[in-house]
Order: structure tokens, then C-alpha cells, then sequence
């Protein structure tokens, strides 16, 4: 059975990706790194996905460097250390569940932290990498409650700390892959998506609410394993 962690930070990634204040910017962004207009996006697919797939490996390699960190100072910590761990991962991902409703405020989230890139490289694809590193530092407001819930997870599961991060990258690279591959029809289904986008924060909320629960309690293998027995025997 596949490490029930590895499957939220995937879902994870997607879910950040889907970000009402990301979601809609991306198509643009991907044709600025590339140097394409709006009218030239049609006939140049192959352009727009190779700098989207730097754009990717470059946050994929921030995400990736801070795995090895996190395991590299964490991994010797004894029991009782990663079940306290385990709890302050949990009142974490729990405060980022009640910011994310709206119920509360947490001041340093709501500014932004980037890196600003003002110079484009002669080659794009290097560009797109730079931009891709940038992002990964620059924790938004709109998606800095998410990703903060999988470090959170990986600090309470420092042998997995990489693996964690590394599918988050993916859950949040492949729907960019998929932008720059169908950039068209991608336009067209984020144009769509609006009127769903508006339930973002409740649903991301309430899911993060749960998860933190279930991390401070340390249930979330129990009920990942339950899950799973059941839909054995069903």
C-alpha cells in the first residue's frame, strides 16, 4: 500500500496549482517565459511545453534540495521527539486550516515572498528554470497554507521528507505540463472553472482541518489502513 502522506502531498500539489489566484495567471505566465504572443501560442506547442518543463524541473529542484535538508537534520531524532513532532505538525496544519476559512489571521502569510527575476536569459528555457527556483522560495498567500502543510508533514516524517516533496513538485508539475502541452483547451477550461473556484478556500479549509486532526491524533495511517482493509474485503 502506498505511504498515505505520498498521496496528500501529490493531491497537494494539484490542489495549490488550482489556487484561484494561480490558476487563472498561468497560461499567460508559461507564454511570457516563452517569448510567445497570444496569437503565436497555437502554432508553437512544443515551445511553450519545453519551458514549461523547466519551469517545472526549476521548483522541482528547490522542492527536492529542501527533502535532503529535512532528512539530512531530522532523520536521527529519536521516538519521542517525532511524536512531538508529529503534534506540533498537526496544530500547524490545524492554524493553517482555520486561515485558509477565514477564521483567523496569520499576518505572515499574507505577504508575499519572492525572489525577483529582472532579467530574461537569451535562452528561455534557462529563464523558465530561474522563474521555476523563484517560485518555489516565493511562498504566496494563496498557496503558502498548503505547501506549509507538507513541509509540516514531511518535519513529522523525516525519512520520507524527500519523497514528500518531490510529490508535491509533481502533483503541482504535471497540470503545468499539461497547460503547456494544451495551452489552448486549457484556456478554455480554467475560463469554465470560475464559478467552482469561489469554493476553493472552504473545501482546501476543511480538508486541511481533517488532516491536521488526524496528524495530531496519529491516526492518519490508522485510517489509511482501515480504508484500505475495507476495500479489500468489499
Amino acid at each position: 500500500m502506498v505511504e498515505p502522506t505520498i498521496v496528500i502531498s501529490f493531491i497537494a500539489g494539484i490542489v495549490s496549482f488550482a489556487s484561484p489566484c494561480i490558476l487563472p495567471l498561468i497560461p499567460g505566465f508559461l507564454a511570457y517565459l516563452s517569448g510567445i504572443s497570444a496569437h503565436e501560442q497555437k502554432g508553437a506547442r512544443l515551445k511553450l511545453f519545453l519551458n514549461s518543463l523547466s519551469f517545472v524541473l526549476g521548483f522541482s529542484f528547490i522542492f527536492a534540495l529542501l527533502g535532503v535538508l529535512l532528512n539530512t537534520v531530522l532523520e536521527s531524532v529519536s521516538y519521542t521527539l517525532q511524536a512531538w513532532l508529529s503534534r506540533i505538525g498537526g496544530i500547524v496544519i490545524i492554524l493553517f486550516a482555520l486561515y485558509t476559512l477565514g477564521l483567523i489571521k496569520i499576518s505572515f502569510l499574507e505577504k508575499e515572498r519572492k525572489f525577483a527575476v529582472r532579467q530574461k536569459f537569451s535562452a528561455s528555457y534557462i529563464t523558465s528554470f530561474v522563474f521555476g527556483t523563484a517560485f518555489a522560495v516565493g511562498w504566496t498567500p494563496c498557496v503558502s497554507a498548503i505547501l506549509g502543510s507538507v513541509f509540516a508533514l514531511a518535519i513529522t516524517n523525516p525519512s520520507l521528507s524527500f519523497v514528500l516533496l518531490i510529490s508535491y513538485a509533481f502533483g503541482l508539475g504535471i497540470p503545468f505540463l499539461l497547460v503547456g502541452l494544451f495551452t489552448t483547451q486549457a484556456i478554455s477550461i480554467i475560463n469554465k472553472s470560475a464559478t467552482v473556484l469561489k469554493y476553493f478556500n472552504i473545501i482546501v479549509g476543511i480538508l486541511l482541518l481533517i488532516l491536521g486532526i488526524l496528524v495530531f491524533t496519529n491516526k492518519l495511517n490508522v485510517m489509511a489502513n482501515l480504508f484500505f482493509v475495507k476495500s479489500l474485503l468489499s
